[in-house]
């Protein structure tokens, strides 16, 4: 991966009530430019409450450039975009949904990153759209999540891909191109002391550092291994990764989705179960609310916070971000948060727990199993990987 910089300051955000109100106040101090990516942009309380800022900040001469993916935003498109772009917000759609989605590789290529930079001073970075946490199926308590905010040298690698992806789906979409060069200078001074290291997932230069990150710091592991993650279908590499991780003493746990929000990859993903618990991997199904944390710590000094799910989606398709970050303060906050999660949220799978499962479950998951697999290798996406 990316070498790591010095000179940080990252601040773990939990939630939409922790990172809402720290997103809207940092717009509301922009003087000179705005970006935003996001998968969804909902019309409720909170995408209200970012609608406004952005608002505000076009009216007092901010440039404002917001990008929506195609296929999350659809709904944003009729019942916000207008209104956005009429207040002087620039809008882009990435990969504009005409019709319904299908399988066809191009277009299950998303814009899955959430991504704010405003100034070239501060960002933020997570697994947390523009959606309320109460935005959810059912009378359930809010989504868990988390995001980071973020100052220091790392920065410029955050402003530089966020102007650069603008740049260039501006020239795909045939309206008027902007400058290669920001007329905002990003501020890579120093704002604190943690090292941290910006990853993102595409296409084409960086198909897989994020899972490759994630691997080699599996791979380094000494004690502990704790991974939170929404939707969870690795490959066979990262799956022998945990194993032999786990085999070799180290305690290695997975926090996963337990409530059913996609039938088909949860199904396919207990599938995994009994070979991971038969590994030593601890698994814990979060039922609290719905799981959407994308989230790592290692050893207590390595840390992950992003936009980036360990599926195929998210590994082999979508566009993704994640900060990593090597600081032992920073991993002590997020696996104290992980572990109050767990406590107060999980419930421990074992073995036994599959073998009592009934027949008819088994076969429900291998069958969903399999037809992943099946529309993987249908996309090009099969392998060991």
């Amino acid at each position: 991966m990316r070498r790591l910089k010095s000179g940080n300051r990252v601040t773990l955000l939990e939630c939409g009530q922790q990172f809402f109100p720290a997103l809207i106040r940092a717009i509301d101090a922009a003087r000179a430019e705005v970006h935003l990516e996001t998968y969804i942009f909902a019309r409720d309380p909170s995408g209200e409450a970012v609608a406004a800022a952005l608002s505000r900040a076009a009216a007092r001469g901010v440039v404002v450039r917001l990008m929506v993916d195609g296929f999350g935003g659809r709904e944003f498109v009729e019942q916000m975009l207008p209104r956005l772009v009429e207040a002087g917000v620039d809008v882009l759609i990435y990969r504009r949904e005409i019709g319904a989605l299908t399988f066809r590789r191009h277009r299950l290529r998303r814009l899955h990153r959430k991504i704010a930079v405003i100034d070239g001073a501060t960002a933020f970075i997570g697994g947390i759209n523009i959606i309320d946490d109460a935005d959810t199926p059912g009378q359930i308590p809010p989504r868990f999540d988390y995001a980071v905010e973020v100052r220091g040298p790392v920065l410029g690698e955050i402003h530089t891909t966020v102007h650069r992806l603008w740049w260039m789906l501006s020239w795909a979409s045939l309206r008027r191109r902007p400058p290669w060069h920001s007329a905002v200078t990003p501020c890579t001074e120093a704002a604190g002391s943690q090292r941290a290291g910006f990853l993102v997932r595409d296409n084409l230069r960086h198909r897989r550092d994020i899972e490759d990150a994630y691997l080699a710091a599996i791979g380094r592991a000494r004690s502990e291994v704790v991974i939170a993650c929404a939707y969870f279908f690795p490959g066979y590499r990262f799956r022998q990764a945990l194993t032999e991780a786990a085999q070799r003493g180290v305690r290695v746990i997975l926090l996963l989705q337990g409530r059913v929000e996609y039938l088909l990859l949860h199904y396919a993903t207990h599938a995994l179960y009994p070979n991971l618990l038969s590994g030593g991997v601890r698994i814990f199904e979060y039922h609290r609310s719905f799981l959407h944390a994308k989230v790592a710590v290692i050893d207590r000094h390595w840390a992950t916070v992003g936009s980036s799910n360990i599926d195929p989606f998210s590994l082999l398709l979508s566009r993704e971000a994640n900060l990593v970050v090597r600081d032992q303060g920073f991993a002590t906050e997020l696996h104290a948060s992980l572990t109050h999660a767990i406590a107060q949220g999980a419930r421990e799978l074992k073995t036994s727990d599959w073998k009592r499962a009934g027949r008819l479950h088994r076969i429900a998951s291998w069958l969903a199993y399999g037809t992943v697999r099946l529309t993987m290798g249908l996309l090009g996406l099969g392998g060991r990987s």
